[in-house]
């Protein structure tokens, strides 16, 4: 295995854990119907969508002006 998939592993791993302390529960939970399912991945993709977008619009700005790179 590489480094690259180790890290990634141990990610969800550590995800997993902290997920299970903050929420009291994990993906094997019971208690949601597959529409709710459906919802909270919609969420989490929403959620994505504005952190690339944040990157991008950072992106953009350090290359029109290098002197804001790393702020």
């Amino acid at each position: 295995m590489d480094s690259i998939v180790a890290s990634i592993i141990k990610q969800f791993e550590d995800r997993s854990t902290a997920g299970k302390k903050k929420y009291g529960t994990d993906l094997d939970r019971q208690d949601l119907s597959l529409l709710e399912w459906v919802e909270h991945a919609k969420q989490e993709h929403m959620d994505a969508i504005l952190y690339l977008e944040k990157l991008k619009q950072q992106f953009i700005q350090e290359v029109t002006d290098p002197n804001k790179v790393g702020k």
